[in-house]
């Protein structure tokens, strides 16, 4: 084998590049439903419940290494009852969507991002290494076989939902034998039922945290979602849409529901500043997230910084008229306002009337997801 850009000369389980049996986009097989499906209208979607006619799927094991990927009929997974996956939580996924421009060409937004990322995440689950390229090249041929499915509305877009599963059916703790990496495609509307761009109220209590240092924070894991529920439920008792995540003694602000957050504001040195929580293994490491750093980062209009911050910190700038607007950010939701949070029983007020900053990024980056504006971020699926 060829020395790579990591100077891999065997395909060592620790290179991204050279993954030794890993599967080929070349080899996929394609087998067609018999009886596809009508197609739902873009308007009257709702987000996670509708999927398309066929699946991908790809097989591994220790004897065999990894199988030939193939495109089959959306069906119900067959597993044995004491699967990894069922008993010990070995289980990650990914989230990213595919656009249909209004030129009728079909893109991905930035997917080498959640590839790098869902990689990273089957290793800190000891699930097998695979090539990222190949993996992406094999989601492309899914998309372009349920091309139809792609909504041809500038406010739907095809979710995608690869998963990745340890199947070993053995009750050992241990690394899985056997793992089974799958893709599932969905169209979605809006993620939250109230509308796109709708202010949400958040419950901020450090009771409960989403992640911790050392844990699994920064990976795209089931555990980090199924973990969140309890709180959430409480944040609705309280009248509250989602949990403002704080983290340690001094209330850190790290992530908002299933998002990432960004402050906008005045900060303690005078300077106007757009600010996100580090990347120190609480915070999941987002493809929205790098995307509007980068785009604020491009404008030169004010600092960019991804920093530490608190709730007193919050409270104070707050009280003193500083804070713009905040927001979280996400594959999912893009771009969500945050209007109030419910802290220490009090409700604060986030200046959320005009949101001027969360609008131009959800514009920004909408216009280049459908293509109205030429970015190198797209990948096209297909020829067209």
């Amino acid at each position: 084998m060829e020395n790579c850009k990591n100077g891999c000369t065997n395909g060592e389980s620790n290179c991204d590049d050279h993954v030794p049996g890993a599967f080929k986009a070349s080899d996929i097989t394609v087998e067609l439903t018999d009886s596809p499906k009508d197609k739902p209208d873009p308007s009257n979607l709702v987000f996670g419940t509708v999927f398309t006619d066929h699946m991908l799927l790809v097989e591994w094991s220790v004897e065999k290494g990894w199988q030939r990927p193939a495109i089959k009929p959306l069906q119900n997974l067959s597993l044995h009852p004491a699967c990894s996956v069922f008993n010990y939580a070995i289980e990650l996924f990914e989230g990213m969507k595919a656009y249909r421009g209004e030129d009728g060409k079909i893109h991905l937004f930035r997917p080498q991002l959640n590839m790098e990322r869902m990689l990273r995440s089957a290793k800190r689950l000891t699930l097998p290494a695979f090539d990222k390229q190949e993996l992406l090249e094999c989601i492309r041929k899914l998309i372009d076989v349920e091309r139809d499915w792609v909504p041809r509305s500038s406010a739907a877009s095809l979710y995608v939902r690869p998963v990745f599963i340890g199947t070993e059916p053995s009750l050992g703790v241990k690394r899985p034998s056997k793992a089974l990496l799958y893709v599932i495609l969905s169209p979605v509307g809006p993620y939250f039922s109230s509308g796109a761009f709708s202010p949400v109220s958040l419950w901020a209590d450090p009771k409960y945290v989403r992640a911790w240092r050392g844990g699994t924070g920064d990976s795209k894991v089931g555990g980090n979602y199924g973990n969140s529920l309890f709180a959430q439920y409480e944040a609705q008792g309280y009248g509250c849409q989602q949990v403002l995540w704080l983290y340690g003694e001094d209330e850190q602000i790290t992530e908002v529901g299933t998002m990432n957050l960004f402050l906008f504001w005045t900060n303690e040195h005078g300077e106007l500043e757009l600010a996100t929580p580090p990347l120190d293994g609480i915070i999941l490491p987002g493809v929205t997230r790098r995307s509007i750093l980068d785009l604020a980062l491009k404008w030169g209009e004010f600092k960019v910084s991804e920093r530490y911050m608190t709730m007193a910190q919050l409270v104070t700038a707050l009280k003193e008229g500083r804070v713009k607007e905040m927001f979280g950010a996400g594959t999912a939701c893009v771009v969500c306002p945050v209007g109030r949070i419910l802290y220490k029983d009090e409700n604060l007020e986030i200046p959320s009337k005009e949101n001027k900053l969360a609008a131009r990024v959800l514009k920004e980056l909408s216009d280049i997801q459908y293509g109205r504006t030429p970015s190198d971020w797209l990948v096209l699926v297909g020829d067209s």
